[in-house]
């Protein structure tokens, strides 16, 4: 399934990781015989760990980047983000080329984030949405009338799309005034 490809540009590492410390914890589990009873209990509960995790990874994975990202592309699934947002959300794309999947996957991360934290903490009436395609990147801007005073080190939500932008090598900045507006910048390599 050429979606499942993709998706896996964001965590093959880490996949192939934890599904290698799996198999050698479960191989080690079986072949423990000689040992004391809580060091294999302590093996078995880090084998159930290692394969709840990579659950875990895959189900977040294939949450982050829904089928209509591959088969419509950014405009569409932003798109999507933007209608069912519970304020007004104006969006424009500029992007006549598609970008790798992985950066696509991180833009969609990034407006999708950017938006909960708009509806959760800015107390705005709308909001706007803007990406564009360039000759190496793409762009993206994410603002809203809210309260402003977002700071990166104060939520989960900005570490979150700080270290997705930091993955894929961009940059991100935030603008967030006390009494606002907010503006949030992203901008990602994305090799022509």
């Amino acid at each position: 399934m050429k979606a499942g490809v993709t998706q896996l540009d964001l965590h093959d590492g880490a996949q192939q990781r934890l599904v290698s410390l799996a198999m050698k914890l479960g191989l080690t589990r079986t072949s423990m015989a000689d040992v004391p009873e809580s060091l294999r209990d302590a093996i078995a509960e880090a084998h159930e760990e290692a394969k709840i995790a990579l659950t875990e990874l895959r189900s977040f994975v294939r949450g982050l980047h829904p089928p209509v990202l591959e088969d419509r592309g950014l405009d569409a699934v932003l798109s999507g983000l933007c209608t069912i947002a519970p304020i007004p959300v104006r969006l424009r794309v500029r992007a006549p080329q598609r970008c790798p999947p992985v950066v696509e996957a991180v833009a969609y991360f990034v407006v999708a984030e950017a938006l909960t934290n708009v509806a959760r903490h800015a107390q705005a009436d709308r909001a706007e949405v803007v990406v564009e395609r360039h000759a190496h990147g793409l762009h993206i801007e994410v603002s809203d009338d809210g309260r402003g005073g977002a700071r990166p080190g104060a939520g989960t939500g900005l570490v979150g799309l700080a270290q997705w932008v930091a993955a894929v090598d961009g940059t991100l900045s935030i603008e967030s005034p006390t009494g606002g507006p907010t503006r949030i910048t992203v901008d990602l390599p994305c090799a022509s």
